[in-house]
């Protein structure tokens, strides 16, 4: 028997299409993508205006650069972890150490509470739009019953 001889394998119709991404999710992942180039300017900025003897606090020279990697792997990983409702508090950590890198350079201080600002509100309206959707979902699975 050849190949074109044998019966083709039906499709799975039983499947249901995969949940759609929360906007929340959405959200929050567009929100640090931008705010990580943002992080990576500003531990530039901080390197390039830190003294050759070593800047505030007695931090060497290289400290902003690493500190500055470091804040970014986390937000990398973070939003790999949006899957998980813990990652949103990972989040708000992350925006945390932003606001207090404002006592390293002040200027951090305004970026920090710029984007936790931002972070907030993509919190609240993610949230509320994915209630609406999924009461909205239920509402047409009810209707079809």
């Amino acid at each position: 028997m050849s190949d074109a001889d044998q019966p083709r394998p039906q499709p799975d119709t039983t499947r249901q299409a995969p949940e759609p991404r929360s906007v929340r999710a959405s959200l929050a992942a567009i929100l640090l993508g931008f705010e990580l180039i943002v992080v990576f300017l500003g531990a530039l900025m901080i390197w390039g205006l830190t003294p050759e003897d070593g800047g505030p606090f007695g931090l060497p020279r290289w400290a902003p650069l690493v500190v500055g990697g470091a804040v970014i792997v986390l937000m990398i990983a973070t939003i790999g972890l949006l899957r998980f409702r813990w990652a949103y508090a990972l989040g708000w950590i992350v925006q945390a150490l932003i606001v207090v890198s404002g006592f390293i350079h002040p200027a951090m201080f305004f970026i920090g509470a710029l984007f936790g600002g931002i972070w907030a509100y993509c919190m609240i309206a993610g949230e509320r739009i994915d209630r609406e959707r999924a009461a909205a979902v239920a509402a047409q699975r009810k209707e079809q019953e």
